[in-house]
This record gives structure tokens, sequence and C-alpha cells, in this order.
């Protein structure tokens, strides 16, 4: 899944792809490279960031999506917590609806998921909440639950359905850390797992490189590492260093089936 930034001001690439010209460009370079999901969003999620309206994140983002849909038949996910906005996607033929708040901010994006069969990630987040659990996983399994229970209200299919731990939001450089290393039992909530730690903080923290747009190899290292965990679908800037390091990890999962 290559992200497709068009916003002014997002963390790594904020500025690069703000015109559609430039986010076409970039989406279609990425599936030459070897991306199958253009995931494509109009507002930062960067911590601090300022919202925009529903108004201006569709103006950044359906164009893109509607020339994406004559371009290529690569999947098109739209990266929105707005229900608004997702059906308005859908109608410009996106297929995947990919929530931050995992449906509980605006929890009619599950119907318009169910209304139009559109993917459907559900992440996990800890900003702006007041019921966290102490353990990490148990956090992840309290929060992605109730998520999953607004997505079954609104008849979402099962098998449409991906979950994300939401590296970096509202985790530090530990918490991150631990859940790459207990990655694996979050397999107990029955559903795909998305893996998005591209040039992630932690990333830089551990390795060093203040420049996110440094931090590809580090990045391409929790790629083979998730893997090896389970991970499903990576989210990520650069493709072919993570497609390399995807290439190799399947290349060792498949020695483990043989022997």
């Amino acid at each position: 899944m290559a992200i497709i930034n068009v916003t002014p001001d997002s963390f790594s690439d904020g500025g690069r792809y703000d015109g559609v010209e430039a986010a076409v460009a970039q989406a279609l370079a990425c599936v030459e490279n070897g991306a199958v999901i253009l995931d494509v969003g109009g507002e930062s999620t960067r911590p601090g960031a300022a919202e925009v309206s529903a108004a201006e994140e569709q103006d950044r983002v359906l164009p893109v999506i509607e020339k994406l849909a004559q371009e290529t038949d690569a999947l098109i996910s739209i990266d929105t917590y707005r229900a608004e906005t997702a059906r308005l996607a859908m109608a410009a033929r996106a297929h995947i609806i990919n929530d931050v708040h995992g449906l509980q901010r605006d929890p009619e994006i599950a119907s318009v998921a169910a209304e139009t069969g559109a993917g459907l990630c559900i992440m996990h987040t800890g900003r702006n909440r007041d019921d966290r659990r102490a353990d990490l996983v148990d956090d992840q399994l309290y929060f992605l639950r109730q998520s999953l229970e607004i997505a079954r209200n609104a008849k979402v299919l099962e098998d449409h359905i991906v979950l994300d731990p939401g590296f970096g939001f509202a985790k530090d450089r530990d918490d991150d850390l631990e859940l790459i290393a207990r990655f694996a039992e979050l397999h107990q909530l029955g559903f795909p797992l998305l893996a998005g730690t591209s040039r992630k903080r932690f990333i830089g923290g551990v390795t060093g490189r203040e420049k996110p747009s440094d931090r590809d190899v580090g990045t391409a290292a929790t790629t083979a590492i998730l893997r090896l965990a389970g991970a499903a679908i990576f989210r990520v800037h650069d493709v072919p260093t993570n497609k390399d390091a995807l290439a190799m990890a399947d290349a060792v999962l498949a020695a483990r089936r043989q022997g």
C-alpha cells in the first residue's frame, strides 16, 4: 500500500504531491514499482497537525481518485475518518476506506463501507482517549473489539476488514517497539493485519535518522520483521525498498514451510 499524501503538511513528504498531477504521477510511479494499493489522504495525521474541513479534504482527494481510477487498475484507498468523504470517494471509484480513528469518530463511515461493499481498514489509536488500558496489547484488543462491533452492527462483511495497530498514534518509541515484538498476539482477533511503520518517529529514535526521508532502510527492517510475524499489508512511502524486504521475508517463510 503506497502512501499518497495530497497535503501541504504531512510529516514526511508534505507539499511534494499536493497537486493533482503530482499526486497522480507519484501514485503511478508507485504502481510501476510494485504497489498494489494506493492510499490517498487529504489531511495530515502527524501529531499537532491542523484539521482541515471536509470540503477542503474532498477538494484535495477526489480529483486524484477520479484520475487514478481512469489511469490504473490498482486498488484505491481513501484515508479519511469522515463518512461524507468516504461516500464521495467510493462514488469516484475508490475501493477501500482507511479510517485512522477506527470507526469511533464518525461511526457512520462503517455504514458507507457496508452499503458500497468497500474494503475497510480499521486502525487503533490512543489519541484523545481517557479509557486506555495499561497493557499495550490489552488496549489494542479493547479498542479494536469496539470498532469491530461498530462494523458488525453496520453489517460490514468480515472478509472486507483489515486491522491496523496504529504505530505512532499516541505511542512512544518503547510502545512501538513492544508492539512489533508482540505483533503476533494481534492475530487472536482473527483478521488480516496492516503495518504502517513507514518513516515513523520511533525508527528515527532507534537509527538516529532525524529526517523522515532517511528512515527507509529502518522501515524496511520493520517490514521484514512484521512480515515474519504475519502482517499482510504494508503502508509505505518507499515501495521498491520495502518490496525487496518483503521478497526476502517471504523467501524465509517459504523455506520454513518446506522445512
